[in-house]
């Protein structure tokens, strides 16, 4: 997550994290490969670095905003061992009135490792916040910080 804060700002038109990794001996099930479950811990961690790296982070913690996720699939190709690098991506696809979709890639070796999508929810005080008004907010945001930075 630290690794974020030095990374360029992410904007709306491209919304995609890509993060580097490498399999840790505390991601490791019986099998000596990575856990199924941490395989979604990194899922989160893409996530949190587009809220940082778009400014949304900021806007959830001042208008109070919470992301949930509603539905997360991931489909496994491979196994990644002990130490194996590997790339993970997070793309959001689309939104409509009331959810964001995103997909997810893990590559290792040149190869798909795994692959899955999410669809979440930014839950405000009344309820689900609409993925437009959460795009306008991030976008004038974006837009006030370019203004300042002149």
């Amino acid at each position: 997550m630290l690794s974020s804060l030095w990374k360029p700002e992410m904007r709306v038109e491209a919304l995609t994290s890509t993060l580097e990794q490498r399999v840790l001996l505390n991601d490791l099930d019986l099998n000596l490969h990575m856990n199924n479950g941490r395989f979604l811990t990194v899922c989160d961690l893409n996530r949190v670095d587009l809220f940082i790296r778009t400014g949304l982070l900021a806007l959830m913690l001042q208008q109070k905003w919470a992301p949930i996720i509603v539905r997360h699939t991931m489909d496994y190709k491979k196994p990644l061992r002990p130490f194996q690098k590997y790339t993970v991506s997070m793309s959001i696809t689309r939104w409509d009135e009331k959810y964001f979709y995103a997909t997810h890639q893990f590559v290792s070796r040149g190869k798909v490792v795994a692959e899955g999508e999410s669809t979440a929810v930014l839950l405000g005080r009344d309820g689900v916040v609409p993925p437009e008004k959460v795009i306008e907010a991030v976008t004038a945001r974006q837009n006030r910080t370019a203004v300042q930075a002149r």
